[in-house]
């Protein structure tokens, strides 16, 4: 079973301060055009999106170059309310492990990850850890943690969707766009239900 975990770009959560996506129709088959044609910007973390070590690190790696294998393969979803503690962190991997999952963790909730729970996944080495909120970390302070994920060359996953997705083991695609020198980009993630 596919569960798409993506926003829709146009009409996504935006961080305060981000450019907001914009989309333009420049040709039209109704006015005589041969074909519809559509242009667009966007800021790289709008949306469902992954950040690079770039992103807070002047000489860290850009998207283009943190490969594939972060954003596909097995994952554990975790839930979780509020501050995710070390304590926290050590409990969601510890089941992410017994389900031999435990290099792309998903956290589903109003979760922020702490500066303590970032350490534990760094120690833990972890590939990929993702979120729902636009931002891991406090959303009025979020570069200490950012700092602590990406200086592990974790990457992060932020603005999934993961309403109606269970606590379990899943298969993860979410493969950035391939933008050469970006800090970011966005994705289509999603889960594949492992029977």
């Amino acid at each position: 079973m596919l569960i798409d975990i993506s926003q829709e770009v146009f009409s996504c959560n935006v961080f305060e301060g981000d450019p907001l996506p914009i989309r333009e129709q420049t040709l039209f088959i109704r006015n005589g055009d041969v074909c519809n044609l559509t242009s667009f910007s966007m800021c790289a973390h709008n949306g469902t999106h992954a950040d690079a070590p770039f992103h807070f690190f002047d000489g860290g790696r850009t998207i283009d170059k943190m490969g594939l294998e972060p954003f596909v393969g097995p994952c554990w979803t975790a839930r979780h309310e509020g501050d995710i503690s070390a304590a926290d962190a050590e409990a969601i991997l510890a089941n992410a492990r017994a389900a031999n999952a435990a290099e792309r963790i998903l956290v589903a909730g109003k979760a922020v990850l702490t500066e303590e729970a970032a350490a534990v996944f760094a120690d833990a080495r972890i590939l990929l850890f993702g979120n729902e909120s636009q931002t891991v970390g406090p959303e009025d302070a979020p570069e200490n943690v950012h700092h602590i994920m990406l200086g592990a060359e974790i990457a992060l996953l932020e603005g999934i969707v993961l309403n109606n997705v269970a606590e379990g083991r899943y298969f993860l695609s979410a493969a950035p766009l391939n933008l050469g020198g970006c800090d970011g980009a966005p994705c289509r993630a999603y889960l594949i239900k492992e029977e």
